[in-house]
């Protein structure tokens, strides 16, 4: 019997181990892998798109944010090809004309995107580009496209590791499966539980916070034609922030009689916030109580305003019908949450239903018992989700036009189902962005100046988007259908470089929602003193002129 030598020994007590040096090898290639060229390439592709312009323009740091992301997606699209379909040689030559190409071509872009958002700046009115803009922007850009990267590849190593020590007692290809899955809900688990609960968390105690505030300008009233103040069933401390603003604010008596010629009243205003009433329904009946305590019924014009997320209600558009009729008005609202409306609209938008379903009604009934020609003009106004809220309390179109006097809203959302079907039915001919209805006493203003040279009845409900509102044209349809606010004719302010691209067109826009508010008026989701001339197509009181609203306007500018 042959006695083993010991390089037998070393042989023969090494191959229960020789899956080990192999797993560890491939383990060790990853931390020293090179770019995938796929991955490379398709990046390379999604940083130009990214550059493209959207519907608004965009500081340096945030074009060098959303470009490197985007930069990622494209590599983590790439990546899914396997490396082993091209054989070396390939990957050698594609990688001497992508090493070439890709540079050149984001340097083409670059230039271009610059001229894109100086282009974009000036359609706005917006003060032109720093000097520095396309060095620090591209900076940013490969930054964040370096850390992204850097993350994918630290969970790929998790992968590995953890499939190293499943190989031990797993076959290979098991191990590499139980891995993956463990590292993807580890990853998740802590996007969804650690970070989005947190964010969602912090926003949530911070708009609590600043509901329970009060800005400096505004104290308690000291007319009892005001919730909050004397007698009122609202105690001032119960109103939210939003809520003392819109009860705090406003013309006076004074110079709402200067800008008629003429002697005013003091406006009438009620507001219930959170905490006024235990229920969507008990603040809804609060706030008609209030109504008929202050007499609102008595007044020419009864406005019920449905707020955006956090209960505010623009000034600018209450001030305008107070100015308009000197005073004889009661401006109505109601606060359903204290949290910005995106918030509200991604977490609960069953809420804005609800109160818009709860005050509307119950205005609308009380008004309705009256005898007709006692009654005052039922105005409603809705922005944004309050414009979602209002065309969910009425249901269809006839509905709204039957049950006030006039509906203004702006900015209206993707899930306004009144609006989707009035846009698809539009004339023919006429541009998604700005349509007509001949037959319909509806009326759509890209620009509101447009309604000052309407002819024929006056419309019932008007709708003011402008054509640059990311919050109107945005749709879950854009990842993967061109829409049809870019055909032509476009808006006037749209960029004729935008283009369609699938996937990267949604995520443009999404961002573009966010700092929708940062334009000029007349842009984005800032409409402002444009509900003027909304209002005078709705409702101008007696004598009114085109004159009376550009002095308004003016006014209101200022």
């Amino acid at each position: 019997m042959s006695v083993p030598t010991r390089a037998n020994r070393t042989h023969e007590e090494a191959e229960p181990d020789q899956p080990r040096p192999h797993i560890q090898r491939r383990r060790s290639h990853i931390v020293r892998r090179w770019l995938n060229l796929t991955g490379f390439v398709v990046a390379a592709i999604f940083y130009c798109f990214s550059l493209t312009p959207s519907l608004l323009p965009r500081a340096w740091f945030l074009q060098g944010v959303v470009s490197g992301i985007t930069a990622a997606m494209g590599y983590a699209v790439g990546a899914l090809v396997p490396r082993r379909l091209y054989s070396r040689s390939v990957t050698r030559i594609g990688w001497r004309i992508a090493l070439v190409a890709a540079p050149a071509a984001g340097t083409v872009f670059v230039l271009l995107g610059t001229r894109w958002q100086k282009d974009l700046r000036h359609r706005l009115g917006m003060a032109a580009l720093e000097n520095s803009y396309t060095f620090r922007m591209v900076v940013i850009s490969l930054a964040t496209f370096a850390v992204l990267l850097l993350i994918a590849r630290g969970l790929r190593l998790a992968v590995r590791g953890l499939a190293l020590l499943l190989g031990r007692v797993t076959p290979e290809p098991v191990a590499y499966c139980a891995g993956f899955v463990v590292v993807l809900m580890l990853a998740v688990g802590f996007v969804d539980t650690f970070l989005m609960s947190n964010l969602f968390a912090v926003a949530d105690r911070r708009a609590s916070v600043a509901n329970a505030g009060t800005d400096d300008d505004v104290v308690a009233p000291t007319s009892s034609l005001r919730s909050g103040g004397p007698y009122s069933l609202a105690p001032w401390w119960t109103l939210g922030r939003q809520g003392r603003d819109f009860v705090g604010k406003g013309p006076t008596k004074a110079a709402l009689a200067r800008f008629a010629g003429r002697s005013a009243l003091e406006p009438i205003r009620v507001y219930a916030g959170l905490q006024s009433a235990h229920s969507v329904q008990a603040r809804a009946r609060l706030v008609v109580r209030e109504m008929d305590r202050t007499g609102a019924f008595d007044r020419s014009v009864v406005a019920v305003f449905i707020p955006t997320g956090t209960g505010w209600v623009d000034g600018a558009v209450t001030n305008s019908l107070e100015y308009m009729y000197a005073g004889d008005t009661a401006l109505v609202s109601m606060q359903y949450s204290y949290l910005p409306s995106w918030m509200s609209f991604l977490t609960d938008r069953t809420r804005v239903t609800d109160a818009s379903s709860a005050l509307i009604t119950a205005v609308q009934d009380r008004w309705a018992a009256m005898p007709a020609g006692e009654r005052p003009k039922l105005l409603i106004f809705g922005e944004s989700l309050g414009s979602l809220g209002t065309e969910k309390t009425f249901g269809d179109v006839q509905a709204m036009v039957s049950g006030a006097d006039g509906i203004l809203l702006e900015g209206p959302t993707f899930a306004n189902p009144i609006h989707h079907e009035l846009t698809g039915a539009r004339a023919p001919g006429s541009p998604v962005w700005n349509p007509v209805y001949p037959q319909q006493p509806v009326a759509f203003a890209a620009r509101p100046a447009e309604l000052r040279h309407r002819t024929g009845a006056p419309p019932k409900v008007i709708y003011l988007q402008n054509p640059t509102d990311p919050i109107v044209w945005w749709s879950p349809t854009l990842l993967y259908k061109h829409p049809a606010w870019l055909d032509r004719p476009r808006g006037p302010d749209v960029s004729p470089d935008m283009h369609w691209f699938p996937g990267i067109t949604f995520w443009q826009t999404s961002v573009d929602i966010v700092f929708s508010n940062d334009v000029p008026r007349g842009h984005g989701h800032q409409y402002k003193s444009g509900t003027v001339d909304g209002w005078a197509a709705l409702a101008a009181p007696p004598g009114w002129t085109i004159q009376d609203t550009l002095r308004l306007r003016v006014l209101l500018e200022s």
